[in-house]
């Protein structure tokens, strides 16, 4: 395996490039599955680079369960500074397995009370709206996902903008952004160098979500008016996981963006542009990442295998 290894802990750094391009260039809806997949797929590899450190550093510590030829010279061979990094990662997935237990767990806990406070109301329709003082609306998935708006919110809206809102919100419910958010968030908990691309994936979900409210109500400017109002009120997203209407994302961006043209549509960007050739930098970059994963998960192997006992 050798220095090749740690090539999945680093190379994320590939791909932070497209993310702000992406933002940009790309329609929302390409660029939130786009970085989503290499966000994915990078925290992956990190992942599995962190198991075979860990796999040869335990095989290092006196009372560990592992066979004892797993602690032989050619073992430790595999990988430079055995002693430091196998430590080293036993940590580091510790606290990456930490990470995704806290975001798995506030992601449920919120779906949770949230579904608790909508069963005890009468009405069963897709908007639930609750007397509240404190503004907020957000797209709350299940089956069926339902809107939570609250009456403060509704109140600093007019009709056409409420029109806006509820379709930002159906969109975050038909285009299941919660399950983006929360792959990026989990991303993120195993690789820092990937919170670029969490936040990236926010935003995106955010400027789709946009469009699709421009799109219903065929009015770009209402839509960017109600954006921006329920800025100035709103209070922070109660859950990174969960979609909230005018809290994630730049929003003087999204604002300026509705005001613009609408983004076109199209798939992979130009290769003699900048977005393109980002593209292809993070392409490649989430390729070797892949191949030294599989390749060191391999080798490995065999080198585990050959220094098993036969029983």
């Amino acid at each position: 395996m050798g220095v090749f290894v740690f090539l999945p802990l680093v190379l994320p750094l590939t791909a932070l490039p497209i993310a702000r391009l992406a933002e940009q260039h790309l329609h929302p809806r390409r660029a939130a599955r786009l970085l989503t997949t290499v966000a994915v797929i990078l925290a992956s590899c990190s992942t599995v680079c962190l198991g075979l450190l860990m796999v040869v550093g335990t095989a290092q510590l006196p009372g560990n369960p592992l066979p004892d030829g797993w602690s032989d010279d050619e073992v430790r061979e595999a990988v430079p500074h055995d002693r430091f990094v196998g430590k080293a990662a036993i940590v580091a997935l510790a606290a990456v397995a930490t990470a995704w237990a806290v975001t798995v767990h506030r992601h449920y806990r919120f779906r949770s009370r949230a579904h608790r406070v909508l069963a005890a109301l009468p009405s069963r329709a897709e908007v639930a709206v609750l007397s509240d003082a404190v503004p907020y609306a957000y797209a709350l998935p299940g089956a069926p996902g339902r809107i939570m708006v609250s009456t403060s919110m509704l109140a600093c809206l007019d009709e056409a903008e409420q029109r806006a809102l509820l379709a930002h919100e159906r969109a975050h419910l038909s285009g299941r952004h919660h399950r983006l958010l929360l792959a990026a968030q989990l991303a993120s908990g195993a690789n820092p160098l990937l919170r670029p691309l969490r936040a990236a994936v926010a935003y995106s979900t955010e400027r789709w979500a946009d469009e699709e409210a421009a799109r219903v109500t065929g009015d770009r400017r209402t839509t960017a008016r109600a954006v921006g109002k329920a800025a100035l009120i709103s209070h922070r997203a109660v859950s990174p996981t969960v979609a909230a209407f005018a809290v994630s994302g730049p929003v003087p961006r999204r604002v300026a963006a509705l005001l613009g043209p609408v983004p076109p549509d199209r798939g992979w960007p130009p290769a003699l542009t900048a977005t393109g050739i980002a593209a292809l930098f993070a392409a490649a970059g989430t390729a070797v990442s892949t191949l030294s994963s599989l390749n060191a998960a391999f080798a490995l192997f065999l080198v585990l295998e050959a220094a098993t006992p036969l029983s």
